[in-house]
């Protein structure tokens, strides 16, 4: 559980713009699952705000506040233990991170309860006696430095204080009486302290280095999570692939529970078991559904990993599995199993199922290949345990038919019960579930209306003026360490790769600026220097072309650049969706646009309806717009739309807002990792445990 992280300068301007409060309800009300108090609201409203000014009184506005923080990411948030503050900059002197814990008090006056200890006092208003503050920071303190928190083992700066801005220290005397508690977080400040608080916190943090270490704090929190294509390169030959978390680990742990008994000596070998488990975008189905194949594995079962996403097996088969041929056929596609296995596989998962076809079909093969049934037919005929994973959110094609009631109606007529899980905490974005509600507001999803975007400080949102601005942010990204793409909607001509040479074609087209397409074709193009389009989204040779949904759904990089075309314009307070038209460029066979709008030949059809169609947009661009895990650059070719987008974006002073590579503390600055060298053999397992955060 985490609110917010800002430097105290710019919690400031959130609050001067009446918009830190009903941000922090927000996400209070997420995590807790139950509206705020009215108490805790003023809290915030006068206890931040004056801990805030005082840090930039104290020329200290640099330093982040992480706002209603528990120690690790683990465990039920409603019962979430947090603390107040982190404070979280660099130290003057070692120039290591150094940490501070805060608790806010509005405490005006407090009395003694027993003349022996002042661990327990009165609070006016209060009708049971309260704990010293230095107790609750014991405990905080305990489980932020303490064996299993996320300050153990680094070398870092770390204390606490009390800070009750409402009181004098006359008027609280007992917290400072001789029988108080002690320890390196026991200090206490009063408003006629403040001074020297200042002068104690000047003698913490020094002056701003230009990077964030509370990314330090976060990252060992499990907050900021390895990629899953990095993850799964680096546990190569492990058992675990990724850590799970709370409802994640208890979707594992049934399917192999209920799998067990399925697949057990004592089965008959007709049981069957399926299992739906939805959720949005970053909630760890891939996570879930890799970890799962990675433990059948190692107990000696039969899996597939199915999926109907080219980009997605395309990226696992020749990223992770390149030159491991075990590895990439232990990856399939939906359409693979029109004629089912002689035995029934033991377990299948199906990653994506909201891209179920109706029926598996490939003009390449020849009628007798052809699937003949219902596509999700054919996936429960080809195993005992069925494991799919879906969001009917991302669907974005009008023959996308997976659906939770099509998998249901299905397994139901062959008499196998299912078991439905849904994820609703999402890892991606940052961990701002507060930016993937914002992109459902502004695409229309929600119902709600969109809204200003309120910074975080865990995920980057900004507007971009150009084309040629955009890409300017994401290749110096790129160029710094980060991974990078930029996207498009699918409002321009793909055409095919020109000879000599299969030279890409600058399709994408934006005034005088022009970029092409990312290769649509199987193998390399331009002399061996542009990836296949499965491989774009990976290969260090993608950043020069433009990706749309198809082949970036299911991945994530650290920036995205989106591209809005004039499929999706705002209007008169409404969203207008358009269907678009090409031509052939005079003297050439090269397509070009004719009439501005979709021109995606899948979408724009008119067999589809408008209601359809608008859904296919919106879709696609929900799914382009959270693929980053730090930051997303919005531009639209339309004026009115950007302009639009500029108002919900907001002014933000930037400060430290922006999270670019080189404002990373160096040790997080972690090269994304390279596909193993051909030929490498899978090594064996050693039993120890990896412990890589998923998205």
């Amino acid at each position: 559980m985490l609110l917010l992280k800002l430097r105290a300068e710019d919690l400031l301007t959130l609050d001067e713009r009446h918009r830190m409060v009903p941000h922090l309800a927000e996400r209070w009300k997420y995590f807790r699952e139950k509206e705020v108090s009215v108490g805790e609201r003023t809290a915030w409203a006068e206890s931040l705000v004056e801990l805030a000014h005082t840090m930039v009184n104290a020329d200290l506005g640099h330093v982040e506040m992480i706002v209603e923080c528990a120690a690790t990411v683990g465990g039920d948030p409603k019962h979430a233990q947090t603390i107040d503050v982190v404070l979280v900059g660099r130290h003057p002197v070692s120039h290591g991170l150094s940490v501070q814990l805060v608790e806010l008090k509005r405490w005006s006056t407090v009395t003694q309860v027993e003349a022996a200890t002042a661990e327990r006092v009165y609070v006016p208003g209060i009708p049971k006696a309260k704990k010293h503050p230095a107790l609750q920071l014991a405990t905080s303190f305990d489980l932020f430095a303490g064996e299993i928190g996320p300050l153990h083992g680094i070398t870092v700066e770390c204390s606490g204080f009390t800070y009750l801005h409402n009181a004098t220290q006359e008027s609280v005397q007992p917290l400072f009486d001789i029988t108080a508690p002690t320890g390196a977080y026991s200090a206490v400040y009063t408003r006629d302290r403040r001074e020297q608080l200042m002068e104690d916190m000047r003698a913490h943090f020094g002056e701003d280095s230009g990077i964030s270490h509370a990314e330090t704090l976060l990252s060992r929190m499990g907050l900021r999570n390895t990629s899953l294509l990095d993850a799964m390169i680096m546990s190569r030959g492990e058992d675990t692939v990724f850590t799970l978390r709370r409802d994640q680990r208890k979707v594992a742990d049934h399917v192999k529970d209920r799998a067990a008994k399925v697949l057990g000596m004592h089965a008959t070998g007709s049981e069957r078991a399926v299992f739906v488990v939805t959720g949005g975008a970053g909630t760890g189905k891939s996570a879930i559904g890799l970890q799962l194949k990675a433990e059948f594995e190692a107990a000696g079962r039969d899996v597939r990993y199915a999926s109907g996403s080219r980009a997605f097996n395309g990226a696992i088969q020749n990223h992770v599995g390149y030159g491991d041929r075990a590895f990439r056929d232990s990856f399939a596609y939906f359409s693979s199993f029109v004629t089912p296995p002689q035995e029934p596989l033991d377990v299948l998962i199906c990653d994506e199922a909201h891209r179920l076809r109706e029926r598996s079909t490939n003009h390449r093969l020849p009628p007798e290949m052809q699937g003949t049934k219902p596509q999700v037919d054919e996936l429960l005929d080809a195993s005992r345990v069925t494991v799919f994973f879906l969001d009917e959110g991302q669907s974005v094609r009008p023959n996308e038919v997976g659906t939770v009631n099509l998998i249901k109606n299905a397994a139901e007529r062959r008499g196998a019960p299912v078991v439905s899980f849904d994820l609703r905490h999402q890892y991606r974005c940052g961990g701002s579930n507060s930016y993937v509600y914002w992109v459902q507001d502004v695409l229309g999803m929600s119902g709600q209306g969109p809204k200003v975007w309120v910074p975080d400080g865990l995920m980057h949102v900004e507007v971009a003026e150009s084309p040629e601005e955009m890409e300017r942010i994401i290749h110096h990204e790129a160029r710094m360490g980060a991974s990078a793409r930029m996207v498009a909607g699918f409002c321009w001509p793909w055409n095919k790769p020109q000879n000599p040479g299969k030279r890409l074609e600058a399709d994408v087209r934006i005034g005088d600026w022009r970029r092409p397409w990312n290769a649509d074709s199987e193998s390399y193009c331009e002399n061996g220097t542009v990836p296949p389009s499965k491989i774009w989204a990976v290969h260090e040779a993608g950043i020069s072309q433009i990706g749309c949904v198809y082949t970036a759904q299911g991945l994530e990089w650290d920036w995205c650049g989106v591209i809005m075309g004039e499929d999706m314009v705002w209007r008169d307070g409404r969203w207008v969706f358009r269907r678009g038209r090409w031509c052939k460029e005079k003297g050439s066979r090269i397509k070009r646009v004719a009439a501005p709008g979709s021109l995606d030949d899948k979408v724009r059809t008119k067999n589809l309806s408008d209601t359809q169609f608008a859904t296919c947009v919106r879709n696609a661009y929900h799914v382009l717009m959270t693929r980053a895990s730090r930051a997303t650059v919005l531009y639209s070719t339309d004026e009115e739309t950007r302009e639009h987008l500029k108002e919900l974006v907001g002014e933000v002073q930037i400060h430290g807002l922006r999270p670019s590579w080189k404002r990373l503390p160096p040790g997080l600055r972690v090269q994304h990792q390279m596909r193993p060298d051909q030929g490498k053999k899978k090594q064996k397992a050693t039993g120890k445990e990896q412990t890589l955060p998923l998205f």
